[in-house]
């Protein structure tokens, strides 16, 4: 008898082998026509893969990330065998599912794909799927497998990296394919599909390597779920953080500056700096304290804290002085000048935590390829932290870095989210410094500490960085996607390789645990998800610009003048359009650039002292004097929530 345990921990009993097909057959007939994938003892395989001793199942619907997965990577095949009816001559290279979709990278030689060919694919790729051929996969020898791409010297790189026993081919219809498997059925289950776009990319993401095409697609089930994720689409290019950022003047990019170096604009700036404040003014009822430090490091900082051995062959290159053997780098981190700070003095453990915060900005070398809009630049801001405590202090202090981050999150509206639990990877412990006494420590910490503060949560091993695990928050905006925004780490090693103490009670020296926090993450990135999450009305408190005053003729400038000074008197800050237009056009023109209070100005308001009122979204709101117009404000810019330090 063969032993099948189920996610649910039940148990079904079966002689001989069976398939995952079979067990869903044995549960109910539903289950098995929507089963379209499997998982077998943490393997993902198809639905007709023999299982012959004792092990767990997992059955996969569309309804599971693991079932888009393999029919999107199954759709990738569909679409390669469509390409290759109409581009014989076409090379396939890897065609993998993605976090939406599947992208198959492809090269065309002396042709070219355009996206007027889009159509007559996406045609090709549903009447092939229609036929509801099966997937088949099988063993192939790597002899075989090379004779088969002779010709394709991106599949035999592939093929020759693997051993006999490790290669597999997949047929359906009339293409036949290398892959590791993952597949659907049969590609009748595939019933919409579309073409997103083609781009270049480079053979295994290595700008020295030939340039392919990568063809991105999506596919599902039902014409209706490819209706609305277009439409999701076309609300995602409006929400463009890029697209937004231009019309509302928060930043901007120069060939001349360089790319993935971000230019804020003043209105950027003044959004920057108001989520700056709004995070130090919490910071500041949390015992931390603000330090500064420059924006580049001897080389040597960098090999003591480890981020040379790891980072620096892909980073900017060190600088060179006109002294001899004297080089310097540009900041990666900020955390070696934050145990640098530490050791500026003998700490007692009386004088523990100390909490070291700072806007610190970083480069990084990103791929030009890579780089995209403000969330993916070569300099960026963190807002960075590093907390430096007792070994009985850590759990506490971790606890209280969460509270910061759920404020953040709060206040700017992000409600639905994850927290991550990143772990190293128990099979490669080689990518990590430390010992696993001190792995093992920092793990516990951030487990406990996630499951006493009741946060939602997922364990990715594998995720955690180089020198210590990490809590990480992933964000679901308005329109669906995850964004990882925020972390908190706990680093053993660092404070080993810094040879940080502090003196204890008992009179000798101690290491201290450091825990690494950003509730932003990065500044670049946290203003785009923003943006996008947001499509630019930001909460009233956080806008750049709160108010316009609209003087009906310059007459009434001057008093439009001395309202804007009361009002910045009062922290609201806005701005003045004394243009020669009409009021109906001013009123168009602010509502365009999403500024939450238009305030109209004319004889009246002048000679009483008031503002005739309208807000964004809501229309008018009637004349008002200033003192209700500040009171009223102030009520609706709070956020409702409170930081307990």
């Amino acid at each position: 008898m063969i032993k099948i345990t189920l996610p649910d921990q039940s148990v079904r009993e079966f002689e001989g082998a069976v398939t995952p097909l079979d067990v869903a057959k044995s549960i109910s007939e539903g289950l098995a026509r929507n089963t379209i994938s499997a998982v077998v003892n943490g393997t993902q395989v198809e639905t007709t893969t023999p299982i012959t001793t004792d092990s767990t199942l997992q059955l996969l619907t569309w309804n599971d990330d693991l079932g888009k997965k393999a029919f999107w990577h199954s759709s990738a095949h569909l679409l390669a065998q469509a390409i290759l009816e109409f581009y014989p001559n076409a090379k396939l290279t890897i065609g993998p599912a993605i976090e939406k979709g599947f992208y198959y990278d492809i090269d065309f030689g002396d042709e070219s794909l355009s996206e007027k060919d889009f159509e007559k694919i996406e045609k090709k790729v549903l009447e092939n799927a229609k036929k509801g051929s099966t997937f088949s996969l099988y063993p192939v020898s790597k002899e075989e497998a090379l004779k088969v791409y002779a010709d394709n010297p991106y599949k035999v790189e592939l093929i020759s990296n693997l051993n006999d026993g490790e290669i597999t081919f997949v047929t359906h219809d009339n293409f036949t394919d290398l892959c590791r498997g993952g597949h659907i059925p049969n590609t009748g289950i595939v019933k919409a599909m579309k073409i997103l776009n083609a781009a270049g990319a480079y053979w295994r993401g290595n700008e020295n390597n030939p340039q392919l095409t990568r063809v991105y697609g999506i596919s599902f089930p039902k014409q209706k779920d490819l209706t609305e994720y277009l439409e999701l689409l076309e609300e995602a290019k409006k929400r463009d953080h890029r697209k937004l950022g231009k019309e509302l003047g928060i930043f901007a990019f120069s060939e001349k500056v360089g790319a993935g170096l971000p230019l804020w604009l003043p209105k950027g700036t003044a959004l920057r700096k108001k989520l700056e404040n709004f995070l130090s003014d919490a910071q500041k009822k949390g015992g931390y304290e603000f330090v500064m430090s420059p924006h580049i490091g001897a080389k040597q900082l960098y090999v003591t804290s480890g981020h040379w051995d790891k980072y620096g062959a892909d980073s900017f290159q060190p600088i060179k002085t006109p002294n001899e053997g004297e080089e310097f780098m540009l900041k990666p981190m900020n955390c070696p000048h934050h145990c640098e700070i530490y050791k500026t003095s003998q700490w007692s453990y009386k004088d523990l935590p100390k909490r070291y915060a700072e806007f610190g900005t970083v480069y990084r070398y990103e791929q030009s390829g890579e780089l995209h809009g403000l969330t993916r630049v070569r300099g960026f801001t963190q807002d960075d932290a590093h907390l430096f405590c007792t070994p009985d202090q850590l759990m506490d202090e971790f606890k209280k870095t969460i509270d910061l981050v759920l404020y953040v999150f709060g206040s700017l509206g992000f409600a639905d989210f994850t927290a991550q639990i990143s772990l190293r990877d128990p099979e490669n412990k080689e990518k990590y410094i430390g010992s696993d006494e001190n792995w093992e420590k920092a793990e516990t910490a951030i487990v406990t500490a996630a499951t006493e503060k009741g946060l939602n949560t997922v364990t990715e091993y594998g995720e955690a960085a180089f020198y210590g695990p990490k809590l990480d928050f992933m964000v679901k905006d308005a329109l669906g996607r995850k964004w990882q925004l925020g972390t908190i780490q706990v680093d053993y090693n660092l404070p080993e390789r810094f040879d940080l103490t502090y003196i204890g009670n008992d009179n000798e020296k101690h290491r201290p645990v450091m825990i690494h926090r950003a509730p932003f993450g990065s500044m670049e990135r946290f203003i785009a998800i923003l943006l996008e999450n947001t499509a630019g009305d930001f909460p009233l408190w956080l806008a750049p610009d709160q108010f316009i005053i609209l003087p009906i003729s310059e007459k009434y400038v001057d008093y439009s003048k001395k309202v804007s000074q009361l009002l910045e008197n009062h922290d609201i800050s806005g701005l003045i359009d004394d243009r020669n237009e009409k009021t109906g056009k001013k009123i168009r023109d602010a509502e365009l650039k999403k500024i939450p209070f238009m305030l109209v100005v004319g004889e009246n308001e002048e000679k009483d002292g008031t503002i005739s009122v309208r807000r964004r979204g809501e229309g008018d709101l009637g004349v008002m004097n200033l003192e209700d117009f500040v009171a009223y404000f102030k009520e609706a810019s709070k956020t409702g929530f409170e930081y307990q330090a």
